[in-house]
């Protein structure tokens, strides 16, 4: 079972001098060298699903805190937290092959003998392992294909076609870093089935390197931005992590845990708990997007809107 939840160095300074690049790039490929992991080796999948656990934190619930989660039975509230994190799962599959499509299509035609070249493959091999193991995990949770509606999908498609530079690298960075805050939760949690901590951890020390390097990727392609087009950037970015973060939890959770889905939408929208939650999971990411100047007025109302803030 992997165990390390340890972040590779952090190099902050001389994000726009190749050299820095270079080095930063050469640095997560050796860490990818030495701590890796392949789910179908790592992640307990034979053992059959037992249902006296949860698939999430409680506390990460939509409904957690909620009249209705109050009446729930302890065997509802493990079938809801299980269909819950195979809900959030599926978005996270979703949204790795559109930053797989995002990141091949930067990296199209350039130098292989670029030590950021290497680190883009390395890190779409990460996300075709981590796409795999999500869908078995959700599998294995019971759940179906939980999907966004299809007007986000389409508007998937929109943005990872025409998504560029630090657009792209800042709206990976803002859909890893809520998912690494939750499932650093889940993977320290007992009561959370072992094998979705297994896979919890698997996904945060990895994502940690890929959050690394879209941090230095959207400050080094910032650099030279012009005001118009970074103002641009902060309204596209504010936009894709508000259907992100919007769409993680599917409503069809609720009727697939025997809920009442009317009720249950409604409880879980009002819900300011899970509000807080989210909120506090993005606290670094909004550190990190004011520092480059992505937090501009109008992108802060969306952030708002999606309780990011």
């Amino acid at each position: 079972m992997a165990s390390s939840t340890v972040r590779p160095d952090s190099h902050d300074g001389a994000e726009d001098r190749d050299v820095s690049d270079t080095d930063v790039a050469e640095r997560l490929l050796r860490s990818a060298a030495k701590l890796s992991y392949d789910p179908a080796a790592e992640v307990d999948w034979d053992t059959p699903l037992d249902k006296n656990f949860h698939g999430q934190s409680p506390e990460w619930n939509s409904l957690y805190g909620t009249a209705y989660w109050n009446e729930m039975t302890e065997e509802q509230r493990k079938e809801l937290t299980r269909q819950e994190a195979a809900s959030v799962a599926s978005t996270g599959i979703w949204f790795e092959m559109i930053l797989q499509q995002m990141v091949l299509r930067d990296m199209y035609a350039k130098d292989p003998t670029d030590p950021r070249f290497q680190w883009a493959l390395t890190e779409i091999a990460d996300e075709c392992r981590h796409s795999i193991m999500f869908g078995r995990g959700s599998a294995k949770l019971g759940a179906p294909a939980y999907r966004p509606r299809r007007a986000v999908l389409e508007l998937g498609r929109a943005f990872k076609t025409v998504g560029f530079g630090e657009a792209a690298y800042a709206a990976i960075l803002v859909a890893e870093e809520v998912l690494d805050v939750m499932q650093r939760d889940w993977m320290r949690d007992e009561r959370v089935a072992p094998f979705v901590r297994t896979i919890s951890n698997i996904h945060v020390v990895e994502e940690s390197r890929h959050m690394k390097f879209a941090r230095d990727e959207t400050r080094r392609r910032l650099a030279r931005a012009s005001t118009a087009r970074r103002h641009f950037h902060a309204l596209v970015v504010a936009i894709a992590s508000y259907y992100i973060v919007t769409s993680m939890v599917s409503p069809d959770v609720y009727k697939q845990a025997g809920l009442d889905p009317e009720r249950a939408r409604r409880e879980a929208a009002a819900n300011e708990h899970y509000k807080s939650q989210l909120r506090s999971s993005c606290a670094g990411l909004m550190e990190f997007l004011a520092s480059a100047r992505l937090l501009t007025r109008p992108a802060l109302l969306i952030y708002k809107r999606a309780s990011l803030t």
